[in-house]
């Protein structure tokens, strides 16, 4: 184990099964060696399970004697987690375990991401599973594949395989709340091939780092007004080219769509006689950032060191001009807030990832929206903005959201087990982030659905928590409307 103090944790199933989930690594699209450790583990309670054509893996088991009449219920969470790392962290999301820390009850992965998003809700629905003298209805727990990369396995769930009417989805990070809708989300792509220019010889090779930045979900976190490196970067390099030449051979920012990017580097070449000056420049847009971003971002860093590579081509100076102007102008946050449910963000785009090497060029943006019509038009407002600047550009992997039913009976009767076991009404929310609800409810529109989880902070970014509590409540709830449900 990564740790020696997971065994001392409550609830201890919950917390065996989080345990084993980190020390097995769990990438999107790398997740056969989870699936194979849980089909292992399942088949040794005769427990049985199957993975489908989307390579998901779906585990049943039989009603408790005498609740065999009850409605079927499917558990659901996602096998991958988002794989961040700070800068200098030598940690390898392909064979490293993820390495944790308890603090002041919270359990944290400081330079990585943990894993709670959604390794919690996994691990409640298989202690569930084996929970002895547990009283239950049939029960399916549907693990999905490649949810942060795309929902695929959501979206190759084929139609009627799930038996169960009622879906407990176990994706959400505020206690306390029942979630009954979330957003829709389409991605886009741009490309372009620049053309390249050589660097003329009197001209010295740069490095330029914008770093410290917080992140966080492109979804949940975008309201938030943190900075998004690339933004910054680009930015940046638009002021430097107002006062001197510079030529751009390299840029990198973000690594995940669904993430606010933290962390970007250019390379650039600028005349050798510029290069005294440069120091002054980058601590003058150090501080006006450190003032700009002091409530959100007040770590933020820009550095810049030179560079002994040979100097080599850049793209074509044109060329430089629009890409930068492009991503420095490009809609990026939040779009609208919602008018049914304050405080949440109705429809909002991340600029996630950025690329330019060896001339050529990639974009990512994740869209968002509660309404699917609206997600598809800020979409289409970036294609036309891209195709302003000459850029390819393309809609790609659009997932709708779920719409809010507030006269279900599993709300109800959830709302009647949360009052009464923790003396308060739960809230009810809608979540500006994209749950496989959507998907689901797609490919299986009887189920009825709702979605909780325990309290996590700072998913999809280095420093991810969750509260050792709220995972005790949230495990708590769960058995009792199992319970509950088992009685219908």
């Amino acid at each position: 184990m990564t740790t020696n103090y997971f065994a001392s944790l409550q609830p201890r199933s919950v917390w065996f099964h989080f345990a084993a989930l980190c020390e097995i690594p769990r990438a999107s699209y790398r997740e056969a060696a989870i699936k194979q450790h849980l089909i292992e583990w399942a088949q040794a309670r005769g427990i049985a399970a199957v993975v489908d054509a989307a390579g998901n893996l779906i585990l049943k088991k039989s009603a408790s004697a005498g609740c065999e009449s009850a409605p079927g219920v499917v558990m659901q969470g996602h096998l991958d987690m988002v794989c961040q790392a700070n800068a200098g962290t030598l940690h390898d999301f392909e064979r490293d375990p993820i390495r944790t820390v308890l603090r002041d009850g919270w359990l944290i992965a400081q330079d990585t991401t943990l894993g709670a998003d959604n390794g919690i809700g996994v691990a409640l629905a298989l202690a569930a599973l084996e929970e002895p003298g547990l009283l239950h209805p049939a029960l399916e727990v549907l693990l999905t594949v490649n949810e942060e990369s795309g929902m695929d396995g959501a979206r190759g769930l084929a139609a009627g395989t799930l038996q169960g009417k009622l879906l407990i989805n176990l994706d959400t990070e505020e206690w306390g709340h029942f979630y009954l809708g979330c957003a829709g989300g389409v991605d886009v792509e741009v490309r372009c091939d620049c053309e390249q220019e050589a660097v003329p010889d009197d001209y010295a090779l740069l490095r330029f780092d914008v770093s410290g930045l917080r992140g966080g979900h492109s979804g949940i976190d975008i309201h938030l007004g943190r900075g998004n490196a690339i933004k910054l970067l680009a930015e940046a390099l638009r002021d430097l080219a107002a006062h001197t030449d510079v030529r751009l051979i390299e840029m990198q920012g973000g690594s995940a769509r669904n993430a606010i990017p933290r962390e970007a580097f250019a390379v650039c070449a600028v005349p050798s006689a510029a290069v005294p000056g440069i120091n002054e420049w980058v601590e003058h847009r150090l501080a006006a950032w450190q003032q700009r971003f002091a409530a959100t971002d007040a770590k933020v860093g820009f550095r810049y060191e030179l560079d002994e590579m040979p100097v080599s081509n850049a793209i074509r100076q044109p060329e430089r001009e629009r890409v930068l102007a492009f991503l420095d102008n490009a809609l990026n946050g939040v779009a609208q807030m919602s008018e049914d449910f304050p405080g949440v963000t109705d429809t909002s785009s991340n600029l996630g990832v950025f690329s330019l090497q060896r001339g050529e060029i990639k974009v990512t943006f994740k869209v968002r929206s509660l309404c699917d019509t609206r997600a598809d038009a800020l979409a289409d407002k970036l294609l036309v903005f891209a195709q302003s600047y000459a850029l390819q550009a393309w809609k790609d992997g659009a997932y709708p959201g779920w719409t809010p039913d507030p006269s279900s009976r599993l709300l109800a009767l959830c709302q009647q087990v949360y009052a009464a076991q923790f003396g308060q009404p739960a809230s009810l929310q809608v979540i500006h982030a994209g749950l496989e609800c959507g998907l689901l409810a797609a490919s299986h529109p009887h189920l009825e659905m709702i979605s909780f989880g325990p309290d996590i902070r700072g998913a999809h970014a280095p420093g991810e928590r969750v509260e050792v509590a709220s995972v005790a409540h949230c495990w708590t709830l769960l058995k009792v409307v199992l319970q509950a449900l088992a009685r219908v």
